[in-house]
């Protein structure tokens, strides 16, 4: 999704947050780095969460998008804003943003980064990150000579609880986001941020494999006498295709992986009723993202368990496996192999 190697820290400021008030600190200065070292311990830290990234947004308001308070913000600093006051803008969103009594406190960086990589462009990029737990570390030192050990509390290198990287691309943006505890999402997704998914290549990958997976998973069987092996057989194909190609046609994908007339069009009708019930935009032709597949291909089930005793698990050759029944009506699966390993 991105590429983070070229990227650099134009501005960093930390804020503490609170839901009382009192504890609430906003920084007025910028943090100054020790040395390239500490940018590049933090760039990895900030950046590399969103390296798995298989889900895109943008912001979105319901009435319009200039109303949007995040979006307003981030756009004064991409217009050359001071980030020490819209950062502290940004703090005060979050925290209007925070009224229920179950949000925790937590320190909150605001960054701005330089040729940040995303599908072969770079951009420039607003990330905001909330760590509400600290890890318990210990700090070594040998002071004449002698051992010392202290503990401490203090943020780690794991990933933050919440966190969203705005990438600077044509308005309203591209947002990638992180959250790590689901017990108090709402208002950082629906208050905080106010996103949608964003019609591109990333979302319509995601989304086709969605519809293709539920389609060969619940519909078929409804409508055509097909083994559970068939229909792994469908999955396999249909993440093959995508492993395989650089862009998606769909009248391509139907005949490649359904081949029959009578399939292909009980697909395109739930197809078509799919994305109208889920209100879901996808093109016919996209690129195909990479890092979606990945994320995808692992909910593409291949794994055919028989009662309690076996699993088979089954990851294409269709023509290599045998269903049938014995004498005695026991049901069975005789299996072809070239080699043993």
């Amino acid at each position: 999704m991105i590429a983070f190697e070229d990227a650099s820290i134009q501005g960093l400021v930390l804020h503490h947050v609170s839901a009382d008030e009192p504890r609430t600190i906003i920084s007025d200065h910028l943090f100054s780095f020790g040395g390239d070292d500490e940018e590049a311990v933090m760039k990895k830290v900030f950046l590399k969460p969103f390296a798995g990234s298989a889900f895109t947004f943008e912001f979105a308001h319901e009435v319009g998008l200039e109303y949007n308070v995040l979006f307003n913000l981030v756009r004064e600093i991409q217009a050359g804003g001071d980030l020490v006051d819209q950062s502290g803008g940004i703090i005060k969103h979050l925290i209007a943003s925070s009224t229920h009594h179950n949000i925790k406190d937590g320190d909150v960086f605001v960054a701005k980064f330089q040729n940040l990589k995303l599908d072969n462009e770079y951009y420039d990029a607003v990330g905001i990150y909330k760590y509400e737990d600290k890890d318990s570390f210990m700090e070594t030192s040998f002071p004449n000579k002698k051992a010392a050990l202290s503990f401490r509390k203090g943020i780690g290198t794991r990933k933050p609880d919440k966190a969203c990287l705005v990438v600077l691309t044509a308005e309203p943006y591209t947002i990638l986001v992180v959250d790590n505890n689901s017990a108090d999402t709402e208002y950082w997704h629906a208050d905080f941020i106010k996103h949608r998914p964003k019609n591109d290549h990333v979302n319509s990958t995601n989304n086709f494999l969605t519809i293709t997976k539920d389609f060969i998973a619940g519909q078929i069987r409804h409508e055509f006498d097909i083994t559970r092996t068939d229909q792994m057989d469908l999955l396999n194909r249909s993440v093959e295709y995508f492993k395989t190609h650089d862009q998606f046609s769909k009248e391509d994908f139907e005949k490649e992986v359904f081949y029959h007339d009578n399939i292909i069009e009980s697909f395109r009708k739930f197809d078509e009723s799919y994305r109208s019930q889920h209100e879901m935009e996808v093109a016919d032709e996209f690129e195909i993202s990479r890092q979606a597949v990945k994320k995808q291909a692992r909910i593409f089930k291949s794994v055919l368990k028989l009662d309690k005793n076996f699993h088979i698990y089954i990851h294409g050759g269709r023509e290599m496996i045998e269903r049938g029944v014995d004498d005695d009506g026991r049901k069975y699966y005789k299996i072809y192999y070239n080699e043993e390993n």
